[in-house]
């Protein structure tokens, strides 16, 4: 209910009280404070339009050598008429003060630049590597590929990461075709899951239950809503396994096919992951031949078909490793009864494709390809090896979740710099002796 008049009058002393009380104040602070009650009490005063106080605003300018370009140029502004002036000594420094703002600016602007110019060679430079690699790839190895694949040199190269190019037909290649799978068995246990899910789909839940009843584990797990539920979950920020997504029937297509293929061992949560990859490498066939015989690994096979003996001593091999690599993480571990089997299992279900970020997991394969199983565990150290500063810091809860989930922004040289500097060597024997003696059994036949 006050009028222009006297509504100015009490705003103008709160907004005023900080530059008058302390001419040494924040002039910014003031300003932003000081402005919009001084420019009201001029129109009411005054009563005149906002479009003519732009010439008082560049009066209050006119002693500048330059037009402020920013809010941070409020600095350099005089104060309203109606408030003290700045002393010159206030005036000077507030022209120092803004001018460092300015270099500093001006240093952020070059340093961001520079790390740009930087992150562009590198760029270059790996493609022209990765250019390189493939002609060598093309040319040299994979036309003589039995008697190359073992060579110092061809192992080294594949250190450094197969070109994406080449890296499904290498992939291919090193994990072989002991199944003897052709695509037209492909396709016969294809026809097979797309019949099952059609009579699946025209069955009601309650004679679903009836006829199930007796169903095993595996034939459970391999039904269509697990596996759909699976999809759904598969690399969700590419957008491309799920629903509607270029890849999700082929996905689809290649996880029902192998239910068919090993009913005895159905689809486990996690075969979303490796599938995928693989189909982002292979034709739809040969990542099918590809995924089967990947899964008949000693290693995929005894975490797949939860073989509780077999799991518990491939994590008391790593236990050893890990505790004569990472000591102190070790410990640390104990001490908050944090067990192997809590990330290990994760990491070799997915082969790392869920926890890592995917160009990383790519290598990560690269090197599972030529190594074998003892690859993923020293993988695992590895990470544990990158991370063991900010592992040492956390407790049990969350340790876990960050093992779930490494950053996004691990990069793949890092990562196999921790590796390299992962001994496999315990006692003078190999990974493959120690996890052979850690139950001192001999390695049961798995199919």
């Amino acid at each position: 209910g006050l009028v222009p008049d006297a509504a100015a009058r009490v705003r103008f002393p709160l907004a005023a009280l900080c530059c008058m009380s302390s001419p040494d104040s924040s002039p910014i602070s003031c300003l932003s404070l000081t402005a919009p009650f001084a420019q009201q009490e001029q129109e009411t005063d005054l009563g005149v339009s906002s479009c003519l106080e732009r010439p008082l605003a560049a009066g209050r300018r006119k002693n500048l050598e330059f037009e402020p370009l920013s809010t941070t140029a409020l600095i350099l502004e005089d104060r309203p008429a109606n408030l003290p002036a700045k002393s010159t000594e206030e005036t000077q420094r507030h022209k120092l003060e803004y001018e460092e703002m300015v270099a500093g600016a001006k240093r952020r602007e070059l340093k961001e630049a520079q790390k740009k110019k930087r992150q562009m060679k590198e760029r270059h430079r790996q493609e022209d590597s990765i250019s390189n690699a493939m002609v060598i790839w093309n040319t040299e190895i994979l036309p003589h590929w039995d008697s190359m694949k073992g060579t110092r040199r061809v192992r080294e190269l594949w250190w450094q990461g197969l070109p994406p190019s080449v890296r499904g037909r290498v992939w291919s290649l090193a994990i072989g075709n002991e199944l003897n799978i052709t695509p037209e068995l492909y396709e016969i246990f294809l026809s097979r899951a797309k019949e099952k899910w059609r009579s699946y789909s025209e069955t009601s839940s309650v004679n679903d239950s009836e006829s199930d009843g007796g169903a095993s584990l595996a034939d459970r797990e391999s039904s269509l809503d697990l596996i759909k539920l699976d999809i759904s979950r598969t690399f969700p920020s590419l957008f491309i396994f799920q629903k509607g997504g270029p890849y999700h029937d082929l996905l689809h297509s290649v996880l029902g096919a192998y239910t068919c293929y090993r009913p005895d061992i159905g689809y486990v949560q996690g075969m979303s992951f490796i599938a995928a990859v693989l189909i982002l490498n292979l034709e739809e066939a040969e990542a099918f031949i590809t995924f089967a015989n990947l899964l008949n690994k000693p290693c995929q096979m005894a975490f797949f078909r939860v073989d509780h003996e077999l799991m518990l001593k491939y994590f008391s091999a790593f236990e050893i490793f890990f505790e004569e690599n990472l000591p102190r993480l070790f410990s640390h571990f104990q001490t908050n009864n944090l067990t192997p089997d809590l990330y290990l299992i994760d990491w070799i279900f997915t082969l790392y494709s869920k926890s890592l970020p995917l160009d990383v997991a790519c290598r990560v394969w690269d090197v599972f390809c030529r190594d074998g199983e003892e690859s993923l565990f020293r993988t695992g150290l590895g990470i544990l090896r990158l991370f063991e500063d900010v592992l040492l810091q956390m407790d049990f809860i969350h340790i876990a979740q960050f093992l779930t989930r490494l950053p996004e922004d691990l990069q793949s040289h890092t990562l196999f710099n921790a590796m390299a500097n992962t001994h496999m060597i315990s006692r003078n024997r190999r990974w493959a002796q120690v996890n052979k003696l850690t139950d001192g059994k001999q390695s049961k036949e798995l199919v």
